[in-house]
Parts: structure tokens; sequence; C-alpha cells
């Protein structure tokens, strides 16, 4: 219900809107001034991106304030959409559908019931251990073996990146911290908003200040510059947004560095999955952005270990 819903939440969703409209303005200003036939394209870019993250950031505010239920299936429709895009590009055979049907319509589904229910004890190892095993029995029953490591490795990569990862982002809610109880949905906020600052900001001192690209071969745009202002400016700002969590200024500094490091690991990786397969995004769904990977990049390492981080630091403390 939204009268659960903790004060922060909604001062964290006001400043999101405030930074947004903001953004909104100086994109229109921009657009007047240099590109008002709509021929330059960075700018019409940037007010693509602008208009995409409102309405990111309307879905996400409305699961948040929604509850437990709205967060699952919004994370769920994010992994349908996210594993669609990734299994477009593997090697599949028409022995493979059985596999593949089982992957969209069985395993992802129930590992998002998993996570629903709050049953830590099976959507931990559901997917890695009973998933990963079950799937390359599926597609050597149909006895086709041509490129058959390639073809199962891949749909287990897919699995595990577009579900298993992104699914940790809401079982965030199922997290028993005392003295925290009923905020959970913000550990997800602050998860969120770090990756993506992180992101952002890692563009920003790389356009500013980049000239050393890290990996020009896989993305030519991230640069050392770039990765340390943006992991530095990120850190500083998850410090700031302490109280959004259970943690001191240093706790949350420290996880904010964490999941700015991962992010990039993220990402880095992902993209090194897009050259291998010559492709620019992943897809056209998300205006300015590309596909729901390209969005989702920064977290699918970042989601797990974050979760697990939370998680044991208070069974230790």
């Amino acid at each position: 219900m939204i009268s659960t819903i903790p004060a922060g939440l909604w001062t964290l969703l006001s400043a999101i809107t405030g930074l947004l409209t903001v953004a909104s303005v100086i994109g229109h200003m921009l657009r007047r001034r240099y590109s008002p036939q709509g021929d330059n394209e960075v700018v019409e870019n940037l007010n693509q991106r602008i208009r995409s993250w409102w309405i990111m950031a309307v879905l996400l505010g409305i699961a948040l304030l929604g509850g437990r239920t709205a967060v699952v299936l919004l994370f769920a429709f994010a992994s349908f959409s996210a594993l669609r895009e990734f299994i477009s590009l593997v090697q599949a055979r028409q022995s493979d559908h059985w596999a593949l049907a089982l992957v969209f319509f069985v395993v992802l589904p129930v590992q998002y019931l998993f996570v629903w229910q709050q049953y830590y004890g099976m959507f931990s190892i559901f997917i890695p251990v009973y998933a990963f095993l079950l799937l390359p029995v599926v597609s050597a029953l149909r006895g086709d073996s041509h490129g058959y490591l390639v073809r199962i490795s891949e749909v287990q990569w897919a699995l595990m990146i577009c579900v298993f990862c992104v699914s940790h982002v809401p079982a965030l809610l199922s997290l028993e911290i005392p003295g925290f109880e009923g905020r959970n949905v913000l550990l997800i906020a602050f998860l969120i908003v770090v990756v993506q600052l992180s992101d952002v900001l890692q563009y920003v001192w790389g356009k500013l200040l980049g000239s050393h690209p890290i990996a020009p071969n896989l993305s030519p745009s991230k640069t050392v510059e770039g990765f340390i202002g943006g992991v530095a400016s990120a850190t500083l700002i998850g410090g700031c947004l302490a109280w959004m969590t259970p943690f001191s200024f240093l706790q949350a500094a420290a996880l904010a560095l964490m999941i700015a490091l991962l992010g990039f690991a993220g990402g880095l990786v992902m993209s090194a999955i897009k050259r291998d397969r010559g492709i620019k995004d992943w897809g056209y769904l998300i205006e300015g952005h590309g596909g729901f990977i390209d969005r989702l990049d920064s977290v699918v390492f970042s989601a797990p270990i974050f979760f697990h981080v939370v998680r044991y630091f208070w069974s230790v403390v």
C-alpha cells in the first residue's frame, strides 16, 4: 500500500523528478539552439534518452510504490524482454526449441515465483543448479549434436545474465535487516540510482577528460579518465545516500564503490558479447538507449553481489 511506503522513497522520487525536469528543460533549450530542424544527432540522441528516462523512472516509481508484487512483475517483464533479445543472437537450432520454451515459460516464471515467495533456499540455486543441469538433457534428447556445447552454453549464459542476476534486484525485498523493516524498497532504489549514475558520470567524465581508452576494441567510449571520475563520483554520491540504507556513510560509500566497479565490469562483458555478434545495441525498444540489456548490463553483475554482501553482512554483525 502507498501509505506504508517509507518517506525516504518519496524524497528520492521527488529528487529524480526534479533532475529529469531540469534535464528536459536543458534538452529543449539545446534543441532550439542547435537542432531546430532535428538534424543534430548528439542533441537529438540526448533528448531521446531523456524521454526514455522519464518512462523508465515512472515505471520504476510506480512499481516501488506498488509493493513487492509490482516490483517482482516489473523485473520479471524486464528479464523476459532481455532474454528475448539475448536469445535472438544465439546459435539455436530447431532441436533447441524445447529447451528455449522451457527457459521462457517455466524457468523464468518459477524463478520469479520463488523471489515473490521470498524462498531464498530455492531462488539462489534454482537456475545455476537445477536449470543448468536440466537444459542440456532436454537438448540432448533431441539427438542433435551439431554445435551442441556452444548452443547450450549460450542459452545457459543468457539465463544466468537475464534472469538469475536480474531477479536479485526484487530479491532485496526479502532481506531481514534489524531496524530497517519495511524500508527494503530503498535498497533497490539505492542500487539502481548508484549503478545508473555511475554509468552516466563515467560517460560525462570521459567526454570531458577522456583520452585513454580502456578497451578500444570492445567499447571505445570507455576511458581511464571516465572510469576513475565516474566511479569516484558515484562512490561519493553513494555515501551521501546512506540515509536510504541501514549503513553509515563509509559503509554506503564502500558499497557504492563495489556497485560501480561491478557495473563497469558487467558493461564491459556485455560489450564484448555485442562485438562478438557484430551489433551496436541489443535492441531498439528503449528510445536512445537500445534494448533492455543495454540498460541492465551494469545491473547484472552488481545486483547478485550487492544482495549477498548485504545479506551476509547482517548475519555477522
